[in-house]
């Protein structure tokens, strides 16, 4: 995890669907890098399941991407700390597919 994950997952958090753009990231004033950083920085969470790239520079946050942020998910083991967080999360898994969006 490099300094602006934690800002990004943030962002895509605070939109109620949980999607959001490289464009509105990098717009962010919190956020001090450019564009091809903050594309490169979503496409690595996007490989580590906390965020899913939907297309066009589009990330939805996953139930992962939420758990890291809230401490119960550990990204470098790939386990949840509560297993009740496991389950009944409000946003799609990272070994789920989004097939309607």
């Amino acid at each position: 995890m490099s300094a602006p994950d934690d800002r990004i997952l943030e962002i895509a958090d605070e939109d109620e669907d949980g999607i959001t753009k490289v464009g509105n990231i990098t717009e962010n004033e919190y956020v001090h890098v450019g564009n091809s950083q903050v594309s490169r920085r979503c496409r690595k969470l996007a490989e580590n399941g906390l965020l899913r790239n939907i297309g066009d520079g589009v990330y939805v946050i996953t139930d992962e991407g939420r758990g890291y942020l809230d401490e119960k998910y550990d990204v470098k083991r790939g386990v949840w700390l509560d297993c009740d967080q496991a389950e009944g999360g409000s946003g799609p898994s990272a070994s789920e597919e989004l097939n309607d969006v």
